[in-house]
């Protein structure tokens, strides 16, 4: 049994960071990306007048002000997500994506736990152990390369 639990480890072990690192990114960068794409009328390049509605009747973000929470928002979904797929300050990227995700989580959507716990999970991946080789973070600084953590 013992040498079937070691292949296996093996077997998984041999997964690529670099490989797992390009999924998280990805995977995250469209989730955003697609909610930015719910929010701007891309016709005119302009908030939509629904977002505004959602922030000030649904969203009811504490400390911001509806439109500030908008636009930072809408900013946010748009930015965050090109610069996950360049694997550009990859790190900080997705620190700020959990960062949106723990407030999406505890004040707009809390029962939506499973779903903000797997991106939360993806974005700690990313932050940890860094963007893997396909990125310009790899190329221009060697972030995620050869420094990263096997714990």
């Amino acid at each position: 049994m013992r040498a079937i639990v070691t292949a296996g480890a093996n077997l998984f072990g041999a997964i690529p960071h670099g490989l797992l690192a390009l999924l998280a990114r990805l995977v995250m960068a469209v989730i955003f990306f697609k909610s930015w794409l719910t929010k701007v009328d891309l016709a005119t390049m302009s908030i939509k007048p629904a977002t505004y509605f959602l922030f000030a009747n649904e969203y009811k973000l504490p400390l911001l002000p509806t439109d500030l929470a908008a636009y930072l928002t809408v900013a946010a979904e748009l930015v965050l997500p090109v610069l996950l797929v360049l694997g550009l300050f990859t790190r900080y990227a997705a620190a700020a994506m959990l960062i949106m995700t723990l407030v999406i989580q505890i004040f707009v959507y809390p029962n939506a736990y499973t779903t903000h716990g797997l991106w939360a999970l993806a974005l700690l991946f990313i932050m940890k152990h860094g963007p893997g080789p396909l990125s310009l973070d790899a190329m221009l600084w060697g972030d995620g390369v050869s420094k990263r953590s096997v714990s």
